[in-house]
């Protein structure tokens, strides 16, 4: 599986929502940490583009490390852009863009803007609100950084991970890595480094431009 279509395939999981299922009598979220990730979302909300690097490591049900990706993810408001090893996804708040630089293609689909939608921004926002229970599971020194282990689990017992972990560095409150824990055993971790939420990214980065691949293959599936 492509690592990008990996790193989306975690998002869908984390943000597609359940509506059908309802937190009533399952147990209630632990108020402390919901103030956690609704801080981390408030101070996403004010940014007004955000770069950062990624990288995303997998482990299998032994405990043994499958590789790790990195790659860059740059967002403005509904516009996203992900680099990652010979892939890019380029987004401009309605069309996505797949480009494969290998087999010299790209794949163009229309943004659905419903509430399950995947885009990187849910994984820095309140993903969480409807689709999950939480609790605060640790407080923990990372060098300087004092950083909060909130612990998710899904309402929704078909999903095909039982647990996500979520590392906020406490005084920042930005994220700084998401786990997933599968049923079948495979782990995935998206961390998050170098954040540069200062500038301003030109809408341009977030158009892809055929013109400057000659040649590339368009499959345009809207």
């Amino acid at each position: 599986m492509r690592y990008s279509v990996v790193i989306l395939s975690v998002l869908l999981a984390l943000t597609t929502h359940t509506n059908a299922q309802s937190t009533k009598g399952l147990g209630k979220s632990d108020p402390e940490a919901k103030k956690i990730l609704d801080g981390v979302s408030a101070k996403f909300k004010t940014f007004k583009s955000v770069k950062a690097n990624f990288s995303l490591a997998i482990e299998n049900a032994a405990g043994k490390n499958q590789g790790t990706k990195t790659g860059t993810v740059q967002m403005k408001g509904a516009k996203y852009r992900v680099t990652l090893n010979g892939q890019e996804i380029f987004c401009d708040g309605k069309t996505i863009w797949t480009l494969d630089k290998a087999a010299n293609e790209v794949q163009v689909t229309t943004l659905d803007n419903s509430s399950g939608s995947i885009t990187p921004q849910k994984l820095f926002t309140n993903f969480y609100d409807k689709d999950f229970l939480y609790i605060l599971n640790e407080e923990k020194k990372v060098g300087a950084k004092t950083i909060q282990v909130v612990e998710l689990t899904p309402v929704d017992k078909s999903k095909p991970f039982f647990k996500v972990l979520v590392e906020v560095d406490k005084s920042a409150k930005t994220l700084m890595s998401t786990k997933v824990f599968e049923k079948n055993g495979n782990r995935y971790t998206y961390s998050v480094s170098g954040m540069n939420t200062s500038g301003d990214i030109p809408d341009n980065v977030f158009l892809f431009d055929a013109k400057k691949l000659p040649g590339v293959e368009v499959i345009d599936l809207r």
